[in-house]
């Protein structure tokens, strides 16, 4: 059972069987009281039993005939749901041919060939369990007869020509008939003697079925089924009775008695057959329950007389038949008890004149007291026809009047005693609508306003609605809605219809209608535009000390509508001839309440405006000086900020002229020290905006506050505002400063905060001061030029960056206020680290030779530490070209030329030394001698010619030696056999070649000439130190 509660919890979850739990269970409420107990609660676990195994036979049925596939589902509990469907799930379609009965079983009124399957499959799903049990599968062959056979219905269910039905009272009656034949049967249902009732009849399954909700008595009779097809009909009568489980025509209510009253206890119930009454106390029959002489049982009631307080039970009323039963609880509570009234006291009621107020006395008491009702403090008590007493206590006063206000006082006694109770009643005038909206008829175009001014109580807030046809109105900028008018812009067709104002307040509403005619505009000759006139007639009225309202008559609009009218005013007193701007309204509103200020003579002036432009100001109004009153605000913006050590310097923004509220402003300047028992300190000063207080200490908190007065009084009490006084130089350096170099270009340095007291002044941050000492590459010493890094706030630490590597650094660190900055702490000595050399201040090359050079450089500008090498690097920068030539289609074609040009040279010399002839190029060489160059010997490797002594050796190549003796390579420069792959190069800055030729193995030598280029390494790369 669940702690506090009368909740009895059964959980299975965790073990055990619901079957262990199964039966009738029964709560009692016990107390000195008495007992009441509860309805039976029946506990029974649900089954979902499985089929019965069972051996089918499959249906051999002649076309035409009828069938029925028994499904006898498995009993369960709850009852399963019923459905039938083939091997893939699907369920089989039904029709006025083929269905299912409520039993379950499938009926065919007659079968067709189409039928012929073997997985007709009853399925039964326990929806409590939620396991769907299923039959064997049953099978149907249909075999065809010609001709097929018609035949006249006959009834598959009901059997016979009658059956009975009972049902009982508010439940649903289902009544089932399917009939077989050829074609298939309509079902019809009547019933003898009366109609189906309506609104509760329903068919189902192609009205195989008939269903009746809430059923009653009245619904008992004879129902008939009927099915009919071309060769005939078959019926059933089915006799149905309704009968009814016991229901309550009164059931026992509480009793609450005092000493000595009488009382009863009535339990009556209906049902068919009729109920049993009995009566149990306190959960035992009455019978066999403790005698009580001031009780009489008298069949369905109980009779207590001149009861005692031990006559307090609960009694039970059990109304049973073999239907049901009905249990009920009633508390017969024997009490004493003074008069209490339940209604709050003062409790405020608000009615509208000439309509009924109801002032509410809810009371108890034992025996039940007499309530009286009172007006006023010593009134006499209320009676007459003017009034209504209502048993609950509430005083009804049908037609209240505004006399009608006042104080009620409600009493309540019994003979233990008497309580009174105080109420108010305040009767409001009724809301009015004294001028009511007007049927218009407008042209296209034009703009109407409908009025709709009210008379209402002054302590009532109304609110005013507009409706068009009974809806909102259209969400349209067209459509303005003033204080007590709705205006129209440009109207169209569709702004015809009925608009309606609504008048809406906590305790009435009242309304009125009025129609508008939209009509076509006649032809208009052109029409002129311009700015408004002026509005006249400004007038005053509802004078208050802050507030006055201002009226006009506009002036004409000059066909272009206006918008808006700015108001503005003008202070005689304070600002003579200068206007300011008060505020703006829409240009249907010709009123406006204006809030005004204390000492201030207003006059004021209102400008139309539309679509043009603004119009002349109006004639200014009358002046209207308002009273003279305490400042309604302090000054503003309030500062205290030191000039000096020794001073604080109190500024404010002073009040405008009409702030002022009064003559005589002043300022009444107060401070003190914060955090520091003092009073405060004041002074009253005139109209001006700064304060100076002298012999403050340095740079201390100060509370400061400024408050406006006149001669009328003080502004309220300003909010305080912190302030210090003034600054001073910090008195101490930050101590303990430490430096981490991190690399050759940064450093991070760190120091102790200095103590806030020492500050003197709002701490700003720290500067950290820092110079480059020396290179200690160079040990040269050059102009010092100090860096400053300012850390903000309360940091104790910073990064130094871009210094230079391999240097002496020193630096110091200096705390900083709104004065300045404060002592510098001792220098502290830095070394940064070497760091990579710039490059060399300059590389050029001297004396080239063809297999040598000579480099020079300068050292870098910046060598950031100690130089300990150079390294030089070099490359060849023409290998690109043989792959770029080589490579290419043309190149190949003109060498696959070349070679057959020789070819058939060599074929023509042979030829002609066969003849004996001598090779022409001699001759010509000796007939036409160069100066330049002559003939060469075998051994200087020129061509020689090709004699008989030598046939056998072959062609020998040749080379020219140039005049300058130098010597070349064997092949031309511009030779590609030269430039081998991986042939590398290297590039002064200034783009001269310093790389050589490299890459090639060692030739052989000419004939002739024994020498030979030296080989050159590859990627060469030498050191220099």
């Amino acid at each position: 059972m669940k702690p506090n509660s009368g909740t009895l919890v059964i959980n299975i979850m965790n073990g055990g069987k619901a079957e262990a739990y199964e039966g009738v269970y029964q709560c009692t409420a016990r107390n000195e009281r008495g007992a009441a107990i509860s309805n039976n609660i029946v506990i029974r676990p649900s089954r979902s039993p499985l089929w019965t195994k069972e051996k089918l036979e499959p249906n051999q049925v002649r076309e035409g005939d009828s069938l029925v596939l028994h499904c006898r589902p498995p009993v369960g509990l709850p009852p399963p749901i019923i459905f039938w469907m083939d091997n893939a799930f699907q369920r089989l379609p039904q029709s006025e041919r083929v269905s299912q009965g409520l039993n379950g079983d499938l009926y065919f009124s007659n079968v067709q060939p189409e039928d012929t399957r073997e997985d007709y499959i009853c399925y039964a799903r326990f929806n409590h369990t939620q396991t769907i049990q299923q039959k064997q599968p049953i099978s149907v062959k249909v075999f065809s007869t010609k001709p097929v056979t018609e035949r006249q219905p006959i009834l598959l269910t009901p059997t016979g020509s009658t059956s009975t039905k009972v049902e009982l009272r508010g439940n649903v009656l289902l009544l089932e008939c399917i009939a077989a034949g050829l074609p298939t049967p309509v079902i019809r249902w009547i019933k003898e003697g009366g109609e189906l009732p309506a609104n509760r009849t329903f068919f189902e399954n192609f009205k195989k079925t008939l269903k009746i909700v809430d059923v009653s008595e009245a619904d008992s009779g004879n129902y008939k089924c009927i099915a009919r097809n071309i060769l005939g009909s078959a019926h059933h009568v089915i006799s149905v009775t309704v009968k009814a489980a016991p229901y309550w025509i009164t059931a026992p209510r509480n009793l609450v008695l005092s000493p000595g009253e009488d009382g009863t206890l009535i339990c009556r119930a209906n049902g068919n057959p009729k109920p049993n009454i009995s009566w149990l106390a306190n959960g035992v029959p009455i019978a066999i329950a403790p005698e009580d002489p001031s009780r009489k049982v008298d069949g369905d009631t109980i009779i207590f007389s001149h009861v005692q307080e031990r006559s307090s039970a609960v009694y039970q009323c059990n109304a049973s038949n073999e239907y049901g039963y009905l249990l009920a609880n009633a508390f017969v509570n024997v009490l004493a008890e003074p008069p209490r009234i339940l209604t709050p006291a003062n409790k405020l009621y608000q009615v509208i004149a000439d309509s009924p107020a109801l002032l509410d006395c809810a009371y108890f008491g034992s025996p039940k007291p007499e309530i009286e009702w009172f007006k006023g403090v010593k009134g006499s008590i209320l009676s007459g026809s003017e009034y209504v007493f209502h048993d609950n206590g509430t005083l009804e006063i049908p037609v209240a009047q505004k006399d009608s206000t006042g104080t009620y006082t409600c009493v309540a006694r019994n003979e233990l005693g008497k309580i009174q109770n105080e109420v108010q009643l305040e009767v409001k005038d009724p809301t009015m609508i004294i001028k009511q909206p007007e049927y218009k008829v407008i042209q296209r175009y034009g703009q109407v306003s409908f009025e709709c001014i009210i008379k209402h109580d002054s302590t009532l807030l109304p609110t005013v609605i507009w409706l068009k046809d009974n809806d909102e109105l259209p969400d349209d900028e067209r459509f303005l809605v003033g204080k007590d008018n709705l205006t129209i812009m440009n109207v169209t067709d569709k702004d015809d219809g009925t608009y309606t104002c609504i008048v809406n307040t906590t305790l009435d509403s009242v309304s009125a209608s009025a129609v508008l005619t939209v009509v076509a505009a006649p032809p208009t000759p052109a029409i002129i535009y311009a700015r408004p006139n002026p509005p006249f007639d400004l007038e005053l009225t509802g004078q208050l000390e802050r507030s006055v309202e201002l009226s006009w008559i506009p002036g004409d609009e000059n066909n272009s509508p206006i918008t808006n009218f700015v108001i503005e005013y003008e202070d005689g007193l304070h600002e003579p001839g200068v206007w300011h701007y008060q505020t703006e309204v829409p240009g249907t509103q010709t009123t406006v309440q204006l809030k005004l200020s204390p000492y201030v003579n207003y006059s004021f002036r209102v400008i139309a405006v539309n679509e043009i432009g603004r119009s002349q100001p109006s004639e200014p109004s009358e002046q209207y000086l308002t009273k003279s009153a305490n400042p309604d605000e302090n000054p503003s913006n309030v500062q205290g900020i030191g000039s000096e050590p020794d001073n604080l310097v109190i500024t404010w923004e002073s009040l405008k002229g009409f702030q002022s509220n009064g003559p005589g402003l002043q300022y009444k300047v107060s401070w003190r020290q914060k955090d520091v028992d003092d009073e405060w300190t004041s002074v009253i000063v005139a109209n001006v905006s700064k304060y100076i207080v002298s012999g403050t200490p340095t740079f201390v908190p100060y509370e400061i506050k400024v408050q406006a007065l006149n001669d009328l009084g003080y502004a309220p009490e300003p909010s305080e505002v912190i302030g210090h006084s003034g600054e001073d130089l910090p008195m101490v350096a930050p101590g303990n400063v430490q430096v981490h170099v991190i690399n050759s270009t940064l450093a991070k340095v760190h120091w102790d905060p200095v103590p806030l007291k020492t500050v003197r002044g709002h701490l700003q941050g720290y500067k950290v001061y820092y110079w480059k000492v020396q290179s200690l590459s160079r040990r040269s010493r050059r102009h010092v030029e100090k860096k400053i890094l300012t850390f903000r706030g309360n940091k104790t630490f910073g990064m130094l960056p871009g210094l230079e590597p391999y240097s002496s650094y020193k630096l110091n660190v200096r705390v900083v206020n709104g004065k300045g900055e404060g002592p510098a702490s001792p220098d502290k000595v830095f070394k940064t680290p070497e760091g990579v050399p710039s490059s060399p201040s300059f590389l050029k090359i001297t004396n080239p030779t063809l297999d040598s050079l000579t480099l020079e450089w300068g050292s870098p500008t910046h060598p950031n530490g100690v130089l300990t090498s150079y390294i030089l690097k070099f490359q060849p920068t023409m290998a690109s070209r043989q792959v770029d030539i080589a490579t290419q289609g043309w190149f190949i074609g003109l060498m696959c030329a070349v070679a057959l040009l020789i070819l058939i040279l060599l074929i023509v010399c042979f030829i002609r030394r066969n003849k004996g002839g001598k090779y022409p190029v001699k001759e010509k060489e000796d007939a036409h001698a160069d100066p330049e160059i002559q003939p060469m010997k075998e051994d200087d490797g020129t061509f020689g010619e090709y004699s008989d002594a030598e046939d056998h050796k072959p062609l020998k190549k040749g080379s020219r030696t140039p005049s300058d003796r130098t010597v070349k390579k064997e092949d031309s420069d511009d030779s590609l056999v030269d430039y081998g792959e991986g042939v590398n190069g290297q590039f002064n800055e200034d783009g001269s070649f310093i790389g050589q030729y490299s890459g090639k193995k060692e030739k052989e030598p000419a004939e002739g000439n024994e020498s030979s280029e030296a080989p050159s390494p590859v990627n060469a790369m030498n050191s220099f130190v």
